[in-house]
């Protein structure tokens, strides 16, 4: 069997589920909240089947993903994997939790983002690396900029959302529940 390492974030959104995943299913605009994901190509309409490039630029490398949705169940859950160059698959999920929600707000749901992958599997050939650099260098400069970036996303996302900024807490699951 593989090796396989899992990653879940998760935040609150004072929102009902469907608005939630009407945004999450609308994934090309995702590209205009990153400062690394420059770019998000769409063939299909959201549902099963559809695919994503998704074109990542840092420093001086770019790379471009290509994803599948492989499930989708409105407005709880959208299934999804990487079909290039590293086995990696993950969900999106949205969960009412109206008892999180403020006094002020009238709901609340919980967002989250589950993704497995096996990264013995990635393609060392599928990035172009100037001469000198290996896949580990950038692998451990990678890191804290997703970590940085996932909360800059999820923070302009949540304020498009409910239409103003505030401070959202990004919880990062150490030990990812199976959903």
């Amino acid at each position: 069997m593989e090796p396989v390492d899992a990653v879940e974030v998760s935040t609150v959104v004072y929102l009902p589920p469907e608005e939630i995943y009407d945004f999450l299913i609308d994934f090309p605009r995702y590209a205009d909240y990153s400062k690394y994901l420059t770019d998000v190509s769409r063939e299909g309409d959201g549902s099963p089947g559809t695919e994503y490039d998704l074109r990542f630029e840092w420093w001086k490398l770019a790379y471009t993903a290509r994803s599948r949705v492989t499930g989708t169940t409105p407005p709880t859950r959208i299934d999804w994997e990487i079909i290039k160059d590293v086995s990696a698959q993950g969900f999106w999920y949205v969960e009412s939790v109206p008892g999180e929600a403020p006094p002020e707000r009238e709901t609340a749901s919980r967002v989250g983002l589950r993704v497995t992958f096996d990264a013995d599997s990635v393609d060392e050939g599928a990035i172009d690396l100037p001469a000198l650099v290996s896949l580990g260098w950038v692998v451990k400069k990678v890191i804290p900029l997703v970590e940085s970036e996932a909360e800059r996303v999820v923070s302009r996302i949540v304020a498009d959302l409910e239409g103003q900024r505030r401070e959202v807490e990004l919880t990062i699951h150490d030990a990812p529940d199976t959903i």
